[in-house]
């Protein structure tokens, strides 16, 4: 274990999401330090979390944009901001409110530990996990606990094996996808939770608040989720490794910089240890 951690910050941006920010400010608070989370709120509306303690907040007015437009205008003030940050730390970490970096608890190691032990050039994934509700086995999910007590399966997905670590000014792909002109490496031991379709309730009352863009949207992937951890048969943990090596290795040629799973739909039951990281 290194004798002294390295300083981590983490960022977002959000708008009318305060319960996966509060989630998320708990979390990486606990990780990293709050006073090392610094945070976007998309309109000067916008409630800052009762949780949010020393974190960073900066409330900025919000405009109208398709999804697209939004999409490319948040990459780019996070990429700024994280970039800016890296002047006075040695690491930050980038994902939405509802993304959860993980390190395996057989490291026996801190996020903010292994992060400190690891080193890397650029950008750091780990693999993509999202988990969604089995409508036939899972209730509607109690939010005073954590989500990992309550759902049990997770899509391995391209989607959300982003290279949100880096140590080095970078530009963002929109949506933390990919980093631009650089390639990514998974880790072994880390893992991206994605919670966005934790829920279908939570889901369809989420998009119907953002318009009609954002319920084409979120329907369309939140409901891909769902249906998928509903419908497939679950498979093991060793999927999990094997995902990792196809994600690795296969590219697109018109995608080289993003990870490929061959089109191949995978559902596995998620580690049972997991649950040891409190999320």
């Amino acid at each position: 274990m290194t004798k002294k951690l390295k300083r981590i910050a983490a960022i977002t941006m959000a708008r009318n999401d305060e319960f996966f920010l509060s989630r998320w400010i708990e979390y990486y608070g606990n990780e990293i330090g709050y006073e090392n989370l610094y945070i976007y709120l998309d309109g000067t509306d916008q409630t800052t979390p009762k949780n949010a303690g020393a974190a960073h907040i900066t409330k900025l007015p919000h405009s109208d944009m398709t999804r697209a437009a939004g999409d490319k205008y948040r990459i780019k003030l996070l990429s700024e901001l994280a970039n800016k940050l890296l002047k006075t730390y040695d690491i930050v970490i980038g994902c939405d409110c509802d993304e959860f970096l993980i390190v395996d608890p057989n490291t026996n190691q801190t996020l903010s530990e292994y992060l400190s032990n690891k080193k890397f050039k650029y950008s750091l994934s780990g693999l993509g996990l999202d988990i969604g509700q089995n409508m036939n086995t899972e209730k509607k999910l109690d939010k005073s606990k954590p989500f990992l007590s309550q759902r049990e399966y997770a899509l391995l997905s391209t989607r959300y094996t982003k290279p949100i670590v880096i140590n080095r000014p970078i530009q963002w792909g929109s949506g933390f996808h990919r980093i631009k002109n650089k390639n990514f490496h998974i880790d072994k031991n880390l893992y991206l939770l994605h919670f966005g379709a934790v829920d279908m309730n939570m889901l369809e009352s989420k998009a119907a608040a953002r318009g009609t863009d954002w319920v084409n949207h979120l329907r369309r992937r939140g409901n891909g989720t769902i249906n998928a951890v509903t419908g497939y048969p679950s498979r093991n943990e060793k999927w999990i490794k094997i995902a990792r090596i196809i994600q690795t290795y296969i590219r697109a040629p018109y995608a080289w910089n993003k990870p490929n799973l061959l089109g191949l739909k995978i559902v596995v039951q998620i580690p049972n240890r997991f649950k040891m990281s409190n999320v």
